[in-house]
């Protein structure tokens, strides 16, 4: 049996289903942030807007430039009825891994017709060698068939953005813009990295004017940062490789920050994961195209980033999990609980937390 720190049972915290947030706030920095001291415990309820002041200046701010895919391809199966194809993983121009539903119904050499002009071909499960299985269900291959031969042209017009299964309505033409990080540049999400929507363009001119130094890395969200821990001893938890960048300039950013004894501060968890995984003896070391399944459980020592910008997460969950390694367990759960009290608004288009 796991000891009480490691049993998921104790990853557990009550929220009202009102406060799941469904829509984003008109201002994206007018978000409400909790500030949570590591030192001393205490709580300070602040907003967005607020950040330049609440770093120093010599800060360097890490942030991932993710860009999310409209990756949900609605369309209908062959014979009649819906079918959803969930775009995963690239593997050529117009070949994908992907989730389908109904998956049983898509047999190898059946057509989905998205749109007119558009359809996507169930080709195969992947070819020995790739990943065949994520936590959300066996991935299977397929082909977008556009009759124009612009396949990304076609998913960037037909797909919808892969709202989070706690969002309880389709997405809008307006989630195209606001589910996506001022950020974003490189295409490969099926999930927004959350902490990044709370900055805009003004707040970000006015962190460069208080002399927050800014770095960015890329980490591609796969579908498994929804999925509950499902193992009592949470160190036994995996999750789904998930690729991922860090640019020599960010590598040699966060080195200099680090000797000259600057806090780095990163934008989200994935930014945590992305900065963790590319520490080497030595320093942080540029990271070009690898893949990621670090799973961060209380007990992990953090050996790059010094505070965390990050959305309140699910219960039990691997995202709840590392901010509590980062934090400790009581702390962000006594933190959660005044969250709730003062009716903050949680998960994706939610509030934020900055952990110092």
């Amino acid at each position: 049996m796991p000891d009480d720190t490691h049993s998921i049972d104790r990853y557990d915290y009550e929220l009202p289903p009102e406060l799941i947030a469904q829509a984003p706030l008109p201002d994206r920095a007018a978000s409400r942030l909790l500030v949570l001291d590591r030192a001393g415990g205490t709580l300070t309820h602040r907003t967005f807007q607020d950040l330049p002041d609440l770093l120093t200046p010599g800060d360097l701010l890490v942030v991932n430039r993710s860009r999310v895919l409209p990756a949900r391809l609605l369309g209908t199966r062959p014979g009649g009825g819906a079918a959803e194809i969930l775009l995963v993983r690239r593997r050529g121009p117009d070949l994908w891994d992907a989730l389908l539903r109904p998956g049983r119904r898509l047999r190898p050499g059946a057509e989905v017709d998205v749109a007119p002009g558009f359809q996507v071909r169930v080709e195969a499960t992947p070819p020995a060698g790739h990943p065949t299985v994520t936590s959300s269900g066996p991935l299977r291959r397929v082909r977008l068939v556009p009759e124009d031969g612009r396949p990304d042209a076609a998913v960037e017009r037909h797909g919808h953005m892969p709202l989070p299964p706690y969002i309880r309505r389709p997405d809008r033409p307006a989630d195209r813009e606001r589910y996506q990080t001022v950020f974003a540049r490189e295409t490969g999400s099926v999930a927004a990295p959350t902490a990044g929507l709370h900055f805009s363009p003004d707040l970000l001119d006015r962190l460069k004017a208080r002399a927050i130094e800014t770095a960015e890395v890329v980490l591609h969200v796969g579908p498994g940062t929804f999925r509950p821990v499902e193992v009592d001893d949470v160190r036994a938890h995996r999750v789904d490789p998930e690729r991922f960048t860090v640019p020599s300039e960010t590598a040699e950013a966060v080195d200099r920050a680090r000797k000259e004894g600057r806090r780095v501060v990163a934008v989200g968890t994935t930014t945590t994961r992305a900065l963790e995984a590319s520490l080497a003896p030595g320093g942080v070391r540029p990271a070009h195209g690898g893949e990621t399944d670090l799973v961060i459980t209380p007990g992990y020592r953090f050996r790059v980033v010094d505070a965390l910008i990050t959305n309140f997460h699910l219960p039990r969950s691997s995202l709840l999990l590392l901010v509590s390694a980062f934090a400790g367990r009581e702390r962000i759960l006594g933190a959660y609980a005044e969250a709730v009290r003062h009716r903050y608004r949680f998960y994706s288009y939610g509030d934020a937390t900055l952990i110092l």
